[in-house]
């Protein structure tokens, strides 16, 4: 064979094969990038489901900046009467505020209270419109938290039965163990019970660690009973709020959940 035939044999055998790799590249990386932007978009938009929650305290005054992850302020539904519920308790769990900051700007809100030395948790109880949104505790400390609240002891109550300036409350629980839903009746004078952030009264728990936060409301508007339910065995304290004469009471109790 000559060799001009033979050098046209090897280019072209050179030709087809470059044409081959270049075009099993092109497919490989051109494929991927348009699903990869796909699912970064849907990540994107999973993450901006989400509430950022920003909380600053210093020298008795507290800020609150809610955004999404995209820095954007976040709109809030009206719930029970306020826009914002901050509790704040806290290492002993001795120590309890419900707060209602006000609001200053898109998703900025503040409130005065001035808070002893120690380490607190803050839960802040909002209703974003059209988000999903669950309550975590945000740990922050006042001065020397050394010098603050004693550290947690919590036992359960032998009596059920508390009375706070003059007024006598008593809880009944329907049961005491967990994953059930459980009543909490409390026994009270209603002749001078007021609605309270439109309902006759307020229920919060906290675990012992203060990790697992429920906010509950009546089952009816009119009585104070309340349904809710423990995830897990472990002692709880249940601060109950009502309104007698103008003034409102936190009668605080502290329960077990054991099967």
């Amino acid at each position: 064979m000559k060799k001009w035939a033979l050098a046209a044999i090897i280019y072209l055998l050179v030709v087809i094969a470059g044409y081959t790799v270049y075009a099993q590249y092109f497919e490989k990386t051109n494929a991927p990038k348009v699903e990869a932007s796909e699912n970064h978009e849907h990540q994107e938009q999973k993450q901006k489901g989400q509430v950022l929650s920003q909380f600053h305290y210093e020298d008795g005054s507290i800020h609150i900046r809610l955004t999404d992850l995209s820095n954007n302020p976040i709109p809030l539904e009206v719930n029970h009467e306020k826009l914002l519920h901050l509790i704040i308790v806290d290492e002993s769990l001795n120590y309890y505020a419900h707060l209602h900051p006000t609001k200053v700007g898109e998703g900025e809100f503040t409130v005065e209270k001035a808070l002893s030395n120690g380490k607190y948790k803050a839960f802040i109880d909002i209703k974003p419109k059209g988000l999903d949104y669950s309550i975590k505790p945000i740990p922050f400390e006042v001065g020397n938290s050394d010098e603050g609240s004693p550290k947690n002891h919590l036992v359960s109550d032998s009596s059920l039965t508390k009375t706070v300036e003059g007024k006598t409350v008593k809880l009944k629980m329907s049961s005491t163990k967990p994953n059930v839903p459980i009543t909490l009746s409390f026994e009270l004078d209603q002749s001078n019970l007021e609605p309270y952030l439109g309902a006759m009264g307020h229920v919060v728990i906290l675990d012992k660690k203060a990790n697992h936060f429920l906010h509950v409301h009546p089952e009816r508007e009119d009585q104070p009973v309340f349904v809710t339910q423990f995830d897990k065995e472990g002692i709880y304290k249940i601060w109950a709020e009502f309104k007698q004469e103008n003034k409102v009471r936190v009668f605080p109790f502290v329960v077990e959940i054991k099967k």
